[in-house]
């Protein structure tokens, strides 16, 4: 054998028993049991995040296929015998146009239709509900006879249950109420069950509807649709023609009121002007008086424009003197014909002048001849200048006659507007009247003229043709039925999986409780033992086991903790198989190995040792025996020895908890290389607990698709509250359905050289 002390990477010697390492193993046992805890609440409080998994929702559906094949042939196979029993239904369809506008022979307000925006979506809409309007309904039913007994059981035939009523109904002859109460009954199914069976479908982005209607009968559907469309024409036309001749009877009325109303405001009118003697020009024109005063104004501001140009003419020609003449003086041929004779004798006198002296007498004359022209022009600007005089003149009084006069006709027309207050009342009284009277008159005679030859804006495009089969159409409710049933699988699949509260794959090791994954164990063939799956070195059933031994060498700092703790939260998970194989697998690299039974409730290791259980643990530690006399040596397995758990106690938690386990441990650290513990079960016992406490290490066996999430929490929790140094988890009797991954075992593949097809059982 190998000495311990010389072999550091065994475990060695002071690796169990020194304070020093002792110390040190309890403090990183402290610290990983306080990180272990804040993984337990941060994966807690993680576990309803928010990101989408598309990946696990595949592999749930894969796992649960045969819920989703299940749930779509039960729908399939539902809806197939529905589909098979339904009573077959028959359409028939007609064509109808509806025009927005009709030809308007004469065009009269109010009677054409508004062109464009909402109100085409609202006249349409209108149609539409028209024709399924439940007044449409009971007329082409009434018109149909669908109203009569029988006729509706023909179209709708009853129901089994409604049959088998009607065998243990009473026969006897109904009164006369009863039987007008079942009248009444029947035409109101009759409308009812027409009106369901009519459908509109307006054809998009035109003006044409088509009219649907469906019934067990193909010639009664054709019928029916025919009979919608033709009643729908008649009673457009009739509502047009209700409506035109409701608006002539009231306008017929209010012609007669009006009439009379505007006879007797002229009446009033005549009488009052005859009282006050005004005298109107006619018409809407002012009176007499009225029409004076606005000619004298009139006149008035001529006479003052007249007098104001004249005036001006006056003082432009009194300012003028010498050579500064007015401009009328100016423009006179007179003074024009003289200013040129002065022109050319001044112009002789200035030539002369250069050979004569003035004294000279041609000189003489010259002068007298030029002073005589302008004596005649002085005399004909003085002339021009009392004819301006007099226009001024003339232009003033006529304007004073003119403002007397105005002013006496202002007094005339102020004294009319006094008395005319009333007249003016009555006046407008009687012109209302008379607009009112006259165009009701023009719209009673459009209305007479536009009803006689308005033409209808419904027309029938395609009539009804014998009616096809509508439903049940086998194809599309298969189809529908496949969509709903993969639907309702698809939901009961994640259903299942969300009430499925199990460990189910690796990942969820390491995401829920926050441990390292130290191996996945397959789930054995059918008919498999362990012991025979071990046999064969090459299944993948023992690789996996030595795939952990070897997690095992690298979990900690210092190889394989040298006294292991196999358990689990719950019985018959695998814990007893791992804890044998992995001692098994340790006595094959040469290591002194001791297998310890410490489940003193429901022991199992004798019996797959095949060894007596009448002395083992139980009794060491109840101090009846030594520890030489219950320690065996397998004599198959080499380096392998085992302490079977012995008699079962009434107190094995006391047991544990004395201190003959932990002599037991410290004495065989010294001899062996590695100590592995088989435990008892974490939940509902204290065994595991100290079990866990007083090893260095401890490998939770957790069963795939059986352990419940919050149980193994649980269960890890009271390890670490025992301060027990949890290095990871093993997951056991996995398949790779229970994470959905198909075939192989996802991210955990195991070669196996075997060539075994049987099907796969739990260990």
């Amino acid at each position: 054998m190998q000495d311990a002390n010389k072999d550091p990477m065994s475990g060695g010697e002071g690796n169990f028993p020194t304070p020093v390492d002792s110390r040190r193993i309890q403090s990183l046992t402290i610290a990983r049991n306080q990180q272990l805890s804040l993984d337990l609440r941060s994966q807690e409080a993680v576990a309803g995040g928010d990101e989408i998994d598309l990946l696990s929702y595949w592999r749930i559906l894969v796992k649960r296929k045969w819920t989703v094949l299940g749930a779509m042939g039960i729908v399939l196979v539902s809806t197939l015998v529905a589909t098979l029993l339904m009573t077959p239904i028959y359409r028939a369809s007609a064509t109808l146009q509806i025009d927005r506008d009709t030809i308007q022979v004469v065009q009269v307000e109010g009677m054409g239709a508004v062109e464009g925006g909402a109100g085409d979506r609202d006249f349409y809409q209108t149609q539409y509900e028209l024709l399924k309007s439940r007044a449409l309904a009971e007329r082409v039913a009434t018109q149909l006879g669908l109203t009569a007994p029988g006729a509706l059981e023909k179209l709708t035939p009853p129901s089994p249950w409604r049959r088998l009523t009607g065998i243990f109904s009473s026969n006897d002859e109904p009164s006369q109420g009863e039987a007008d109460e079942a009248s009444a009954t029947r035409r109101r199914q009759a409308i009812s069950a027409f009106a369901e069976g009519l459908s509109i479908e307006p054809v998009r982005n035109s003006r044409l509807v088509r009219v649907h209607f469906d019934s067990p009968s193909p010639a009664f559907s054709t019928k029916a649709a025919n009979a919608v469309v033709e009643a729908f024409i008649a009673s457009n036309l009739e509502r047009r023609f209700e409506s035109s001749s409701y608006a002539k009877t009231y306008l017929e009325d209010r012609l007669q009121e009006l009439k009379l109303k505007l006879e007797d405001s002229e009446r009033k009118l005549v009488a009052f002007a005859q009282k006050e003697q005004i005298v109107g020009a006619g018409g809407d024109q002012a009176t007499l008086t009225e029409q004076n005063l606005g000619s004298i104004n009139a006149a008035l501001s001529k006479a003052k424009e007249d007098r104001i140009r004249a005036e001006a003419r006056w003082n432009q020609a009194q300012a003028a003197s010498g050579t500064s003449l007015p401009a009328d003086v100016l423009g006179s041929s007179i003074i024009h014909t003289l200013q040129e004779s002065r022109g050319k004798a001044m112009a002789d006198y200035q030539d002369k002048l250069r050979t004569y002296k003035p004294e000279y007498p041609l000189m003489l004359s010259l002068k007298s001849q030029i002073d005589e022209i302008d004596k005649q022009i002085r005399q004909e600007v003085a002339n021009i200048k009392s004819s301006i005089r007099a226009e001024y003149d003339a232009a003033s009084k006529q304007e004073a006659m003119l403002q007397t006069q105005l002013t006496g006709l202002k007094s005339e027309v102020l004294d009319l507007q006094n008395r005319s207050i009333q007249y003016n009342i009555f006046k407008r009284e009687v012109d209302t009247n008379r607009q009112l009277y006259d165009g009701l008159l023009q719209r009673y005679k459009e209305i007479g003229v536009a009803g006689g030859v308005s033409t209808n804006n419904l027309s029938i495009v395609d009539r009804a043709d014998i009616g096809r089969k509508y439903k049940p159409s086998l194809t599309r409710n298969l189809g529908l039925g496949l969509l709903v049933g993969l639907m309702l699988g698809v939901l009961l699949a994640l259903l299942f999986e969300y009430l499925d509260d199990t460990v189910k794959a690796p990942d969820d090791i390491e995401k829920l409780l926050g441990l390292s994954v130290l191996g996945v164990i397959p789930m054995l063939k059918d008919g498999l033992t362990p012991a025979r799956a071990l046999d064969d070195p090459r299944s993948a059933f023992a690789e996996a086991y030595r795939s952990v031994r070897t997690a095992l060498q690298f979990s900690t700092n210092e190889g394989v903790p040298r006294c292991l703790l196999v358990t689990s939260a719950t019985p018959s998970e695998g814990k007893s198989t791992t804890a044998l194989t992995l001692a098994k697998n340790f006595a094959q690299l040469g290591k002194r190995v001791l297998l310890i039974d410490a489940d003193l409730r429901n022991p199992s290791l004798h019996r797959a040792l095949g060894a007596e259980n009448s002395h083992g643990l139980s009794n060491l530690l109840a101090g009846a025996s030594k520890v030489t006399q219950t320690i065996v040596t397998s004599p198959e397995i080499p380096n392998l020895s085992f302490i079977t758990s012995g008699p079962l106690p009434p107190n094995p938690a006391e047991l544990l908890m004395g201190s003959k386990l932990m002599s037991l441990l410290t004495v065989a650290a010294q001899k062996y290389d590695q100590i592995i513990v088989d435990g008892p079960p974490i939940m509902g016992l204290a065994d595991a607990p100290i079990l866990a406490n007083v090893c260095t290490g401890t490998i939770l066996v957790v069963e795939a698709g059986e352990t419940r999430i919050s149980i193994a929490r649980n269960a890890l929790k009271r390890l670490l509250a025992a301060r027990a140094h949890v290095i990871g988890a093993l997951l056991t009797k996995y398949h790779a359905s229970h994470a959905g991954y198909g075939y192989g075992y996802g991210d955990y593949a195991y070669y196996s050289y075997g060539n075994n097809t049987a099907k796969l059982t739990r260990q």
